[in-house]
C-alpha cells in the first residue's frame, strides 16, 4: 500500500519532462505534499525565453589529437593539421585558430592548400577528396569527390594549377579539376607506366610531382622503387628507374637536374636526370660501417627535403634512418647542411614534417628558414638561420595534455586584476633558449572583440600540477602552473604498505575549488588529500600544516524496498569523482582522533615538515587526509566546497561529513551520514552484521588516473566505479552506468536500466556525500534571520540544512570555536543532488558571502592594520522583502526543485529526465538573468528558467558522451561551457544567442588579401626562347574537349555549399572587397608594363633583325649568283 501511494505521489508531483508551477498537489519526492505558494510568495519576473538561447561550438584549444597530416601555405602563412577523426585544425598569428571537422569521420591522408587561393584541398581515408573554403570565419566545403573503385594514397597540386594529380594504391595517377571537382579524362596507367616486360606490379603511388625545369613533365614514385618521369604532353615515359629499395619520399634539387629519394633500408639515393642508370649516390646517414665490413642495417627514412640556398650548401633534411642497433633511442629529425649532420632528437614520434622556404616557386633557390615538425603529441618549429637550430616560442596552448587533464573548472566571471597578477607570477618561471625570431605562422587577422571579459579556465592533471589559463576572448594563453606534488615527499615504494600503494599518479588532481575573490584556492587528490593554498605576492618561509580525518563508519547502511526504490545509489560529484564502495568501516571519532581497536593506519602520502622557502604566487597553507584504516584504503573525497567569509572547509565522501576550521587548523566535525540525519532520517534503515568476505579495495582506490590514450596500460579512475565488481550480488543491473572504466568496452556506457527483479535489500549502499555549498539560510523554519548554514546533498536524494555559528569579531574568529548546530532541515527530490543555488525573493542570484583577499606576507604597515574585509550579499530588494527568506534551487540528476526558504515549501518541480541522468548541473547567469544549465549523460543540453523550472532549451548536442567529457564537462556564466573533446583539446561551446549572433566577430579570419610574390627574372634570351615550362597549358591536355569525360563509376561529385566563384567573393567585408580590386588593378598594371617591356624588347629585336637585313642585302646586291 506504502509503494502505490508513492506512485500516486509521484505522479501528483510532475508529469515526465514537465514541471508543474505551483499546483496545489506539488510534493516532494518522499511523498509529502506540500502547500500551493501564493502569488505573492513567487512574486519574480521572469525575462528568458526561448529565443535567449543557441548551442554552437566556439573554439577548440590545445594539440590535435592523433594528427595525421600537415600543410602549410607560404604566402598565407597559414598551417593546416588533419587528424585521425576527421578534424583540421588551421593556424595563424595567436587568435586565428579554426576547426573543422569532416562529417564522416574518416582520417586525414594529406592536407593541399591552393596557394594563396584561400582554399584547402583535403584527402580522407574514406577515399573522398574535399575543397575547403577558408575566404570565411568558418570554413566550409565547397566541392567533394568519392572515389569508388581505387583508393587514394597521394596527392599533388602544382603552384598556380588548377588540376590536381591524384595517385592511387592500384598505381594509377587521375587529374582533378580543382575549380568544379570533376574528373578529368586523362588517366596515367601504371601499366603504360612501366615497362611492358616488367612482371610485377609497381605498387601504390607513393609520390607525385611536377618537374621544377618543365612543368609538363611528372615524376611519378612507386612503393616498390620504381620511379618514371612521364611526358604529359607526348603521354609517355621519358625514363623509368626500378631501385631495389622501397621509396618512401622524393625531393628535387630546384633547377630540376636531379632529385633525391629517401628509402626503406635507411639510405638516401641521388639521381641525375643526365644518367638514370644507376644514382649519382647512395648514402646511409646513420649506418655505420660494422667489424666485419658491413653496413648497420638501419630504420627506413621516412621523408626527405632538398632544399638549396643562395650564399651556403644545401640542406637535406630527413626523419628516421637511425640504426636498428641503437634501441630505446629517441626518434630524429636529421639536418645535413654541407658535410655538418645535426641531429635533434624528439620527444614523441614525427608524423610529418614540412620545410619552410622564403618562395612558393620550385623552380628558384629554395632559401629555407624553418622546419615546422609535427610530432604525436607537440607541434615544434626549429629555426634554420642559426647554426644551433633553436626552436620557436609555440605561441598557441599545445602543452594543454603534458600530464593527462583529470579535472577542470572555468570561471567567467573572475575579477580583473587577477589575470594580469598570475601572468606577471607565471613569466618568472618561462622557459628560455627560444630562437629570437617571430613565430612564423603568422597569417589572418584576429582583433579583441567588444563582447569580452576576464575568464579563467583551471586544469588539474594526473601529475599533480594545476594550470591557470586566461581565457578571455576565445583565446587560450598560460598563466600560472602550480605543482601540488611539492607539498609531499617522494613516496618510496618499497618501505611496507606503501608496496601496495604503488600509484602511478598518486598526486592525480580530482577536483578543484577556487574563490577568486579571495584567491583561496583548494585541491583535491586522488589520494584522499586536500591541499588549501593562499596567494602572496611575495615569497616567504613556511611550515605547512597537516591534519588528519578518519571518516570511517562501522554500521553498514540498507535502505528498506519500501523507500528507495527509484533513488539511485551513487553519483558523481558536480566536479572531479569518486568511488563510494561498500567495506567495513570504524566509527566516525569527531575530532579526528583514533578510535581504540585501529592499530593499522597509515597515510597514503607523507606531508613535508620542516620550515622551506616558497616563491610567490600559490603557497601551501593546510593539508588534509584521510588514513588508511584497518587495512582499508580511504575513500576517495566525492564532495568539497570552501567559503573564505566563514573561514571554513568542507568535505565529504561516502562515508560521511568533515567540516575543518582552515583559520584555527581544527577539525569542527567527522561524522558518518546516518548520524548526521539524527531523528530526521527519511529512510528505513536496517543495521546488520556482513555477509561478504572483507576484500581489499586498494587495487580500485589507487588506480591511476594518468593516462586517457587508448594504447596506453595505465588505467582511467572515475566516479562511476562498479557495484559488480566490488559486490558479491550478480543482479545489481541497476547500476550499470556506475560501470568501472577499466576496459574500452565500458568506457562509453551511460545506460542505466532498472531490473524489476532487484530488491533494494540486495543492493547494500552506502550514502554518499555528493554536493556541499556554504551560504546564508535558515536552518530551520522557526528561524527569522539568515545564520551561516552548510547545505548538504546525498546520493540518496537526501538535503540536509545544518546552522552554524560563527564569531564575527576577527580575534574572536581565531580563538572562539566555531559551533555547529544540530541537522535543521531535511529535503527530499529524486536522484542524487548535484548542485544547489539560492535566488533573492526577486529572483536575484545570491552569491555566497567571501573574504576580500589580502596580503599576509607583506610588510606590515601601521597605519593600515591588515583585517578581515568580509563582504556579505547585499539583496536587489528591501530589507523588508529580504526578510521573506530566499528560494533554494536544488539539482538532482533526474530532477530539479525550488524550495522556499524557510518555510520549506517546495514551490516548483521539474522532472529533467526519464531515460537518463544529469552529470553537471550548475546556476549560472544569462543575459542579465539566471538560468539552470544541465547536461545529460545521452548528450543533451538543456536550460530551464528560475524559479519556475520552465525547459528553455533542450539540443542533443553530443551523441556519445564518454567518460572523459563526463568528467571535464562545466559550465559558467555568460552562456558558456567547456569540456575535453579529446585527451589534448579543449572545445568550448556557448548556449547563449547572444553570444552566437557576436562570434562572427570574435573569431580571427583565416585569409587575407595577399599579392603573389613574383617569379624571378630569368632573363629575356631564357624566358623568351628557352624552356618550355612557362607555354605549357594543362587545360589543353586535362580538359573534356582533348582528354574526354571520365568514367562515372570511378568517382561521385559531391557539391558542397557553393562553387568557387561564390568562394571567391566570399571574404566578408567592404574593406577586403577594396584591397582585392586594388591588388587586381596592381597586378593588371603590372601585367601591362611586363606586356610593354616585352614589347620593346621584341621592337628592339626586329629593328636590329631589320638592319642586320638591310646591311646583308647591301653587301650582296652587287653579287652574281655563281658568286655566292
Amino acid at each position: 500500500m506504502k509503494k502505490f501511494r508513492k506512485v500516486l505521489d509521484g505522479l501528483t508531483t510532475s508529469s515526465p519532462g514537465g514541471g508543474t508551477m505551483g499546483s496545489p498537489s506539488c510534493g516532494s519526492a518522499a511523498g509529502t505534499p506540500t502547500t500551493a505558494p501564493t502569488p505573492k510568495e513567487i512574486d519574480v519576473q521572469e525575462t528568458l525565453v526561448s529565443e535567449n538561447f543557441q548551442l554552437c561550438k566556439t573554439v577548440r584549444h590545445g594539440f590535435p589529437y592523433q594528427p595525421t597530416a600537415l600543410a602549410f601555405d607560404p604566402v598565407q602563412k597559414i598551417l593546416a593539421i588533419g587528424s585521425r577523426s576527421g578534424g583540421v585544425r588551421i593556424l595563424g598569428r595567436p587568435g586565428v585558430d579554426c576547426f573543422c571537422q569532416h562529417e564522416s569521420g574518416a582520417a586525414v591522408l594529406q592536407l593541399q592548400f591552393l596557394i594563396n587561393e584561400g582554399a584547402l584541398v583535403t584527402a580522407c581515408a574514406d577515399d573522398t577528396l574535399h575543397l575547403w573554403n577558408l575566404r570565411q570565419r568558418r570554413p566550409a566545403i565547397l566541392h567533394s569527390l568519392k572515389f569508388n573503385r581505387e583508393r587514394i594514397t597521394f596527392c599533388h597540386l602544382p603552384f598556380q594549377s588548377k588540376w590536381l594529380y591524384v595517385g592511387t594504391e592500384r598505381g594509377n595517377t587521375h587529374i582533378v579539376n580543382i575549380e568544379s571537382f570533376i574528373l578529368s579524362g586523362y588517366v596515367i596507367m601504371w601499366n603504360k607506366a612501366i615497362e611492358l616486360s616488367t612482371k610485377t606490379h609497381p605498387g601504390p603511388v607513393v609520390h607525385l610531382s611536377d618537374s621544377p625545369k618543365d612543368e609538363g613533365k611528372l615524376l611519378i614514385g612507386f612503393e616498390s622503387g620504381t620511379i618514371v618521369q612521364w611526358d604529359l604532353r607526348a603521354k609517355k615515359a621519358d625514363f623509368r628507374i626500378y631501385y631495389d629499395e622501397a621509396i618512401h619520399s622524393v625531393s628535387w634539387h630546384h633547377e630540376g637536374k636531379q632529385f633525391m629519394c629517401s628509402h626503406s633500408d635507411g639510405s638516401l639515393t641521388l639521381w641525375n636526370l643526365r644518367n638514370t642508370s644507376k644514382p649519382v649516390q647512395v648514402t646511409f646517414p646513420h649506418g655505420k660501417i660494422q667489424k666485419d665490413g658491413r653496413k648497420e642495417s638501419c630504420k627506413p627514412i621516412l621523408k626527405v627535403d632538398y632544399k638549396t640556398t643562395r650564399n651556403s650548401e644545401p640542406f637535406v633534411i630527413f626523419s628516421g634512418g637511425l640504426s636498428y642497433d641503437k634501441a630505446g633511442r629517441r626518434p630524429t629529425l636529421t639536418i645535413m647542411h654541407g658535410k655538418a649532420i645535426t641531429v635533434l632528437e624528439m620527444d614523441y614520434p614525427i608524423v610529418e614534417f614540412m620545410t619552410l622556404c622564403e618562395t612558393p616557386y620550385n623552380n628558384e633557390v629554395q632559401d629555407p628558414f624553418a622546419v615546422v615538425v609535427l610530432l604525436e603529441k607537440d607541434l615544434i618549429v626549429v629555426d634554420l638561420t642559426q647554426s644551433n637550430f633553436p626552436v620557436f616560442e609555440n605561441p598557441y596552448p599545445m602543452d594543454i595534455h603534458e600530464s593527462p587533464v583529470t579535472c577542470t573548472a572555468y570561471f567567467a566571471d573572475c575579477p580583473p586584476d587577477i589575470i594580469p597578477v598570475l601572468y606577471s607570477i607565471g613569466a618568472k618561471h618561462k622557459k628560455t633558449g627560444y630562437s629570437q625570431k617571430e613565430w612564423p605562422v603568422s597569417g589572418g587577422m584576429w582583433t579583441l572583440g567588444s563582447h569580452t571579459y576576464p575568464e579563467i579556465i583551471i586544469t588539474g592533471h594526473a601529475d599533480g600540477s594545476i594550470k591557470f589559463w586566461d581565457g578571455s576572448a576565445i583565446t587560450l594563453q598560460m598563466l600560472y602552473k602550480l605543482k601540488t606534488s611539492k607539498v609531499f615527499e617522494k613516496p618510496k615504494p618499497s618501505e611496507g604498505r606503501a608496496a601496495e600503494l604503488v600509484d602511478e599518479d598518486p598526486f592525480a588532481v580530482q577536483m578543484v575549488s577556487w574563490c577568486p575573490q579571495s584567491r583561496i584556492f583548494c585541491v583535491v587528490g586522488i589520494s584522499a588529500h586536500i591541499i588549501l593554498y593562499r596567494f602572496s605576492k611575495y615569497d616567504a618561509n613556511t611550515q605547512i600544516v597537516s591534519l588528519e580525518v578518519r571518516l570511517q563508519c562501522e554500521s553498514e547502511d540498507v535502505i528498506s524496498p519500501s523507500e528507495n526504490e527509484n533513488n539511485p545509489c551513487f553519483s558523481e560529484p558536480h566536479s572531479g569523482s569518486h568511488s563510494p564502495q561498500p567495506h567495513h568501516q570504524h566509527p566516525a571519532s569527531p575530532g579526528g582522533g583514533t578510535p581504540e581497536g585501529v592499530k593499522d593506519s597509515a597515510l597514503c602520502l607523507k606531508v613535508k615538515d620542516r620550515v622551506a622557502r616558497v616563491p610567490p604566487g600559490y603557497q601551501a597553507e593546510l593539508v588534509i587526509q584521510l588514513p588508511w584504516m584497518d587495512g582499508e584504503p580511504p575513500q576517495q573525497i566525492s564532495s568539497l566546497d570552501i567559503n573564505s567569509a566563514y573561514g571554513l572547509l568542507a568535505f565529504g565522501n561516502c562515508n560521511g561529513l568533515a567540516v575543518v576550521d582552515y583559520l584555527q587548523k581544527t577539525i569542527l566535525l567527522c561524522m558518518s551520514t546516518l548520524d548526521l540525519y539524527g531523528a530526521a532520517d527519511p529512510y528505513q534503515r536496517l543495521t546488520r552484521s556482513p555477509r561478504r568476505n572483507r576484500q581489499s579495495t586498494s587495487e580500485f582506490c589507487m588506480r591511476g588516473l594518468s593516462n586517457f590514450y587508448s594504447d596506453s596500460k595505465k588505467r582511467i579512475r572515475t566516479s562511476y566505479q562498479s557495484l559488480t565488481e566490488l559486490s558479491d550480488n550478480q543482479q545489481s543491473v541497476d547500476m550499470e552506468r556506475s560501470k568501472s572504466p577499466t576496459s574500452e568496452s565500458r568506457e562509453n556506457s551511460f545506460s542505466r536500466s532498472r531490473s524489476s527483479s532487484v530488491s533494494s535489500i540486495d543492493r547494500d549502499t552506502k550514502e554518499a556525500i555528493t554536493t556541499l555549498q556554504f551560504g546564508e539560510s535558515y536552518g530551520r523554519k522557526s528561524d527569522a534571520l539568515p545564520t551561516p548554514c552548510l547545505w548538504v546533498g546525498t546520493s540518496l536524494g537526501v538535503i540536509l540544512v545544518i546552522p552554524m555559528s560563527i564569531p564575527t569579531d576577527q580575534d574572536e574568529r581565531m580563538e572562539e570555536p566555531v559551533t555547529i548546530g544540530p541537522s535543521g532541515a531535511v529535503l527530499m527530490l529524486k536522484g542524487s543532488v548535484l548542485r544547489f543555488g539560492f535566488l533573492d525573493c526577486m529572483g536575484a542570484l545570491i552569491q555566497s558571502p567571501y573574504e576580500v583577499w589580502r596580503d599576509l606576507n607583506a610588510p606590515e604597515d601601521p597605519d593600515r592594520p591588515r583585517k578581515r574585509k568580509l563582504v556579505h550579499y547585499s539583496p536587489s530588494s528591501s530589507q523588508d522583502t529580504c526578510g521573506e527568506g530566499h528560494l533554494a534551487i536544488v539539482c538532482s540528476e533526474r530532477q530539479a526543485k525550488v524550495f522556499l526558504m524557510p518555510s520549506q515549501s517546495c514551490l516548483f518541480v521539474h522532472n529533467i529526465t526519464e531515460s537518463s541522468f544529469v552529470l553537471r548541473a550548475d546556476v549560472v547567469s544569462v543575459c542579465n538573468s539566471v538560468c539552470l544549465a544541465c547536461f545529460c549523460a545521452n548528450g543533451h543540453v538543456m536550460t530551464l528558467s528560475l524559479p519556475s523550472l520552465r525547459p528553455l532549451m533542450d539540443v542533443s548536442y553530443l551523441p556519445l558522451t564518454d567518460m572523459r567529457i563526463a568528467r571535464t564537462f562545466c559550465f559558467t556564466n555568460g552562456g558558456q561551457a567547456l569540456y575535453l573533446s579529446s585527451p589534448t583539446e579543449i572545445q568550448r561551446i556557448t548556449y547563449s544567442q547572444e553570444m552566437y549572433d557576436n562570434l562572427q566577430e570574435m573569431l580571427g579570419e583565416l585569409f587575407t588579401p595577399i599579392e603573389t610574390p613574383e617569379a624571378q627574372n630569368r632573363g629575356f634570351l631564357k624566358g623568351f626562347f628557352g624552356g618550355n615550362a612557362h607555354t605549357f597549358d594543362r587545360e589543353e591536355l586535362f580538359g573534356e574537349a582533348a582528354a574526354g569525360k571520365a568514367s562515372r563509376s570511378l568517382a561521385q561529385h559531391i557539391p558542397g555549399q557553393a562553387g568557387v566563384e561564390g568562394m571567391k567573393v566570399a571574404a566578408s567585408g567592404a574593406v577586403g572587397e577594396l584591397a582585392r580590386a586594388r591588388i587586381a588593378l596592381d597586378e593588371r598594371g603590372q601585367r601591362l608594363g611586363e606586356l610593354e617591356e616585352r614589347t620593346a624588347l621584341m621592337m628592339t629585336s626586329a629593328e636590329t633583325f631589320s638592319k642586320h637585313a638591310h646591311e646583308l642585302m647591301l653587301k650582296c646586291k652587287d653579287k652574281k649568283w655563281y658568286q655566292f
